[in-house]
C-alpha cells in the first residue's frame, strides 16, 4: 500500500521529486475551468453585491433568501446553536480555546524604538488589524477547531472586529462551528460560502463588510479565490492539501506510526503520508500495522486512497540521512519518533510544525496542544510559517530625526540620490542641512 523507496537506490532522488510532484500539482490551482469560475464569480460579486451573493447562495448552496442581511447570523440563532452542543463538546471547546490563547499571547509584539546619541529616535509602531475575514468551511466536514486556529490569534493581536463566513448548505450550520465562534470571540457571522464570500470579504457588499486580510481552509474554489484577490486584500496562505512526515526508529511502535499515518491520510484522499525510518525490520512492522488496523477506520476508503496515491515509506542508513530529506520535503507536519528526538530536533530547519517524542501526537496539534494548525503546506515551509499573532498585526517604521541627525542623514542620503540620479531626493535632503534647518517648534 505503501510506496517504499530507498536512500541508497540511485534513482531515489528521481523516485522522491515524481511522489512530491504529484502534491505540488494538486496545490497549483492550475485548473482553468476553476479559475475561470472563480473570475467570474468574483467579478458578477464586485458588480453586482449582495444581488450576486444571493444569487449564488441559492444556486451553490441552495439557500434561498430574499435579502442578504438574512444570511447574517442573529444573536438568538447563535444562542440556539450554542445551546445545541453537549457539555462535553462545550467543555474541550473552551479548554483548547484557553491553550491556544495562552500560546498566542506568547506571540505579541510590542511597539519600540531607540534614541541615536544625537537625539533622532528610530523605531516601530505595531499595530493590529482593523477587519479581519474568517472562512470556515461547512461543506464535507465541519471543523470548529480551526474557528478557534484562526480567530483567537486575531483577537489576541487586538483586531477591531472578526467577520466570519461559513457556507449552510440547504440551511445547515454545524452547531459546533458556532459555538467555537462564540468562545473565540467572533463579532459576525455570515452563512455564505465558496469563492462568492471571499469576494464579498475582499471587496465589501452592502451587507457584508470589506476586511483587510482573509484566513483560513478551504476547497479548490476557495483557494484560488484567495489567490485572486491578494494584493487587493491580505490572505493567510495558499494552502495545499494536509501533509505528515514521521522519521521512526527501531524503537517506535509500528502501531502508533500507522495511526499516525491514518490521522493525516483521513483528512482526504489527496492528504500525503511518509515515513523515514533507520530500521529494516520497521518497514515490515509498519506494513503489518497498517495492514491490520485500516480495516478498523471508518474513514478506510479514504485513508486507502491516500496512502495508495500519496503515501510512502523511506528506508535510510541514518538519521542524518533522514533529517537531510526531511528538510528537502520541509513537511507541514514533522513527527520525530525516536530514541533521542531532542538531539535531532537541533537539525530540523523546515517544518511548519515539529512534534518531538513519541507521545508528541500530530493530532494533539490539530486540536488543543496550543500552537496553530494553520501551517504551510508543499514545501513552503521552506519560507513561511504557521499562522499567529504576527499575521494580524503590521508595522509602521518610525523616523524622528533631530537637527543634528537631519544633518548627518543628508549628507549620506545626498550622496546616494546623486548615485541614483533623483535630484529632488538630493535637494530634499540639503535642505536639512544645519544652516539651512530651522528650530524645532
Amino acid at each position: 500500500m505503501l510506496l517504499e523507496l530507498r536512500f541508497a537506490d540511485k534513482n531515489f532522488d528521481a523516485e522522491l521529486k515524481k511522489l512530491l510532484a504529484r502534491n505540488l500539482e494538486v496545490d497549483s490551482g492550475g485548473d482553468d475551468s476553476v479559475e475561470n469560475i472563480v473570475r467570474t464569480i468574483i467579478a458578477t460579486v464586485r458588480t453586482q453585491g449582495d444581488n450576486a451573493i444571493i444569487d449564488y447562495t441559492r444556486k451553490l448552496d441552495n439557500l434561498d433568501v430574499a435579502q442578504a442581511s438574512q444570511l447574517a447570523l442573529p444573536v438568538a440563532a447563535i444562542n440556539t446553536h450554542i445551546a445545541n452542543v453537549d457539555d462535553e463538546l462545550t467543555e474541550a471547546l473552551q479548554v483548547a480555546a484557553m491553550r491556544i490563547r495562552e500560546f498566542h499571547q506568547k506571540e505579541v509584539q510590542q511597539s519600540w524604538c531607540y534614541t541615536e546619541s544625537n537625539g533622532t529616535r528610530l523605531g516601530q509602531n505595531i499595530t493590529a488589524l482593523d477587519k479581519v475575514g474568517i472562512y470556515v468551511p461547512g461543506g464535507k466536514a465541519a471543523y470548529p477547531s480551526s474557528v478557534l486556529m484562526t480567530a483567537i490569534p486575531a483577537k489576541v493581536a487586538g483586531v477591531g472586529e472578526i467577520i466570519m463566513t461559513v457556507p449552510a448548505p440547504n440551511g445547515a450550520v454545524n452547531s459546533a462551528v458556532i459555538a467555537a465562534a462564540s468562545i473565540a470571540g467572533v463579532d459576525r457571522i455570515f452563512t455564505i460560502g465558496g469563492a462568492q464570500a471571499v469576494a464579498a470579504l475582499a471587496y465589501g457588499t452592502e451587507t457584508i463588510p470589506r476586511v483587510d486580510k482573509i484566513v483560513g481552509p478551504g476547497n479548490i474554489y476557495v483557494v484560488t479565490a484567495k489567490k485572486m484577490v491578494f494584493g487587493d486584500v491580505g490572505i493567510d496562505m495558499i494552502a495545499g492539501p494536509s501533509e505528515v512526515l514521521i522519521i521512526c526508529d527501531e524503537t517506535a511502535d509500528p502501531d502508533w506510526v500507522a495511526m499516525d499515518l491514518f490521522a493525516q491520510a483521513e483528512h482526504d484522499e489527496l492528504a500525503q503520508s511518509i515515513v523515514i525510518t533507520t530500521s529494516e525490520s520497521m518497514v515490515g512492522k509498519i506494513h503489518a500495522s497498517v495492514r491490520q488496523l485500516l480495516p478498523e477506520m471508518e474513514r478506510r476508503k479514504i485513508i486507502e486512497k491516500a496512502l495508495n496515491t500519496q503515501g510512502a515509506l523511506i528506508l535510510v542508513d541514518s538519521l542524518d540521512q533522514a533529517v537531510e530529506i526531511s528538510n528537502r520535503i520541509a513537511p507541514e507536519h514533522l513527527e520525530l519518533m525516536v530514541k533521542d528526538a531532542q538531539a535531532l530536533l537541533g537539525q530540523v530547519r523546515h517544518a511548519g510544525a515539529i512534534f518531538v517524542g513519541k507521545y508528541s501526537a500530530e493530532a494533539l496539534g490539530d486540536y488543543c496542544a496550543g500552537p496553530n494548525h494553520v501551517l504551510p503546506t508543499a514545501g513552503t515551509a521552506r519560507f513561511s510559517s504557521p499562522l499567529g499573532v504576527y499575521d494580524f498585526q503590521k508595522r509602521s517604521s518610525i523616523i524622528q530625526a533631530s537637527m543634528e541627525g537631519a544633518n548627518e542623514m543628508a549628507k549620506i542620503a545626498a550622496v546616494l540620490a546623486n548615485c541614483e540620479g533623483l535630484t529632488a531626493h538630493r535637494r530634499a535632503a540639503q535642505y536639512r542641512l544645519t544652516c539651512n534647518a530651522k528650530p524645532d517648534a
